[in-house]
């Protein structure tokens, strides 16, 4: 509402000297060169204005030119306007100095990225961990110093739902997990923890179990031959000692099953991350494998769809171990009555980009609360029900390893009374 009464004032000013300019002119004789000059002094006065806001604008620390009319109020909206701008400033970069105060203390480093790769800040530990100097280094490509192959297409692909594990290959032996999260117009934040210590904790739980599981193989085929050797002779035995010794036997066979799981989990856990380079023919081990599970299980039904044949690069003992562990899952968790349908078919949106290997059954289904726990070793939906099955519990654990190192995601599909689908999306070479 002020500024159109100011504008309008303005006006009335302008057309008064006008005018009384036109009069004194007509009263000379010279009407139009007084009109002239009033117009060539209002313009110099109104270029004299428009220079001194150039100046200030340039120099926004000076002092804010006094100006009477439209142009004094011009002055007070801009000098409003710097200070609202400076107090913004003020707010932001406290922020950000709040921000960068934070991220120095931590102990994973942190760099800051700019879209076009350069690096703007980073902390600390970022500089111990990667070699960087700041600000020596500041404005310079990251990737041009972090001179990792692996990084360097981590960091370029723009897909980091998944964090990169890598080994810096220093004398110190570090291990270093990468998260990046973008933020504002393309930039980024990568975040680099040291898990030297989680990573041999892990490589050192690795090497226990597999060497227990393995000493633990000769005194159990031990005893598991003797009971063979008695029961053999079961005619001979006393009746009450018939029925423990072939308990027994079972649960010798059962912790040799799960002995023969726990060294199988341990060999694909490590060679988890060494690249595959054989094709396997899928079609072909998904068809040998129906023919084995018709002479294991011949009273199930297990549908093969192959709907196309496509190879993949991969391990071919692997990868017949999960998909037999799906299948034998499926068997045990759906009744007798209902049919297991195995398929292999292309997959996506791109299609020809992917594959999938879907295990589909008509059972009892999955709880939606138990779907993210599904893979960890020994977790059980139903303890009851698992050790009736004589399930050993790794069975998904070693299907998401095995989908893991063959860079495959592993889906899984349930709803209760409807039954479950476990399905495994290969990328195609």
């Amino acid at each position: 509402m002020r500024a159109p009464g100011s504008w309008l004032l303005e006006l009335q000013r302008l057309g008064l000297l006008v005018l009384v300019s036109a009069g004194l002119g007509w009263l000379v004789g010279r009407p139009w060169l007084a009109l002239a000059i009033a117009l060539v002094g209002i313009t110099l006065y109104w270029l004299r204005q428009l220079l001194r806001v150039h100046r200030w604008l340039e120099n926004p620390e000076q002092l804010a030119p006094e100006g009477v009319g439209i142009w004094g109020e011009v002055y007070d909206e801009i000098y409003h306007l710097q200070r609202r701008n400076r107090e913004s400033y003020q707010r932001l970069q406290s922020t950000v100095d709040y921000l960068q105060d934070s991220f120095a203390a931590m102990r994973d480093g942190v760099v800051m990225v700019d879209g076009t790769g350069a690096i703007e800040w980073s902390n600390t530990a970022a500089q111990k961990m990667l070699g960087l100097q700041i600000p020596r280094d500041q404005g310079q490509a990251l990737l041009n110093l972090v001179r990792i192959p692996a990084f360097n297409q981590y960091f370029l692909s723009g897909d980091f739902s998944e964090p990169l594990k890598l080994n810096l290959g220093n004398e110190r032996r570090q291990i270093v997990q990468f998260e990046i999260t973008t933020f504002g117009e393309g930039d980024r934040l990568v975040f680099a923890r040291d898990i030297t210590k989680v990573a041999q904790l892990e490589q050192m739980r690795r090497d226990f179990v597999g060497n227990v599981s393995h000493e633990l193989r000769t005194p159990l085929t031990v005893i598991k031959g003797y009971l063979e050797t008695i029961l053999a002779y079961g005619d001979q035995l006393e009746p009450r000692f018939v029925r423990p010794l072939q308990q027994m036997d079972q649960q010798a066979q059962r912790m040799e099953n799960l002995l023969k799981d726990l060294l199988w989990l341990s060999r694909i856990e490590s060679v988890e991350s060494t690249p595959k380079h054989k094709q396997v023919d899928v079609p072909a081990l998904l068809q040998e494998l129906h023919d084995e599970l018709f002479t294991t299980y011949p009273e199930r039904r297990l549908d093969l769809e192959l709907e196309c044949d496509c190879k993949v690069l991969g391990d071919y003992r692997e990868l017949h171990s999960a998909v037999s562990n799906l299948v034998i899952n499926a068997f045990k968790y759906s009744p007798e009555d209902t049919p297991v349908t195995l398929r292999w078919q292309r997959w996506g949106e791109l299609e020809g980009q992917k594959a999938a290997l879907s295990v589909v059954d008509r059972g009892m289904g999955i709880a939606e609360s138990h779907l993210p726990r599904l893979t960890e070793r020994f977790y059980r939906v139903d303890d009851s029900r698992s050790s009736q099955t004589g399930g050993t519990g790794l069975g998904l654990a070693i299907v998401k390893h095995v989908a893991a190192s063959h860079q495959a995601e592993l889906q899984i599909e349930s709803r209760l009374g409807e039954g479950s689908t476990f399905r495994m999306v290969f990328p195609l070479p």
